[in-house]
């Protein structure tokens, strides 16, 4: 059984985040490249490491290393956020797609709108669990990697071909859009 590189806790994070009341706003704007900027941002920046993801249509799971104790999770996440927001509400006006935009304004509270924000894009929380374990690693890394052919979800025939993976990295050895950081050099021993 491998072992932890170090203990040093609560840089190993699993995270997911949805688009606001589940729609399918990756999809609807083909948006996938905004995440995979962010990705590619977060690496060249050296503030934390994609090791594994899978983007749905409407949400997002990836493993992320933190590269220092400095660099706060939550932040990390909502500039990110952010960064997708602006850009997915201007697809969605150059497609004319005014119901979704409606109901995407319907979804900012007062408190928001007062402070400037017109739409909500991802649902305000996000979920992450910090990853201690071997056990937990590699059961969030194959739930990953799962994801797209689990449950209602038919986006492939095959988990490692669905194209906004990190899986045909792992099982091939080839990246279609994004080449993840290997677990091996953030999670195991050499």
């Amino acid at each position: 059984m491998p072992v932890r590189k170090n203990h040093n806790d609560g840089l190993t994070w699993f995270i997911t985040f949805t688009c606001f009341d589940w729609l399918s706003l990756f999809e609807i704007t083909n948006s996938y490249d905004l995440v995979y900027k962010w990705f590619n941002y977060l690496k060249n920046e050296e503030l934390a490491d994609i090791v594994s993801y899978v983007i749905m249509p409407n949400h997002l799971h990836a493993i992320l290393h933190l590269n220092h104790s400095q660099v706060k999770l939550n932040t990390v996440v909502a500039n990110g956020k952010r960064f997708m927001a602006y850009e997915i509400i201007e697809r969605l006006k150059l497609a004319k797609q005014s119901a979704i935009l409606e109901k995407l304004k319907a979804g900012v509270s007062v408190t928001d709108n007062n402070k400037g924000q017109k739409h909500r894009v991802f649902e305000t929380s996000f979920d992450a669990k910090a990853i201690h374990t071997d056990k937990f690693f590699f059961q969030k890394f194959r739930y990953i990697h799962l994801n797209p052919v689990s449950g209602k979800w038919a986006l492939a025939s095959d988990f490692a071909m669905y194209e906004h993976s990190s899986a045909a990295f792992y099982e091939f050895g080839t990246a279609t859009y994004f080449t993840p950081r290997h677990y091996g050099e953030v999670w195991l021993n050499d």
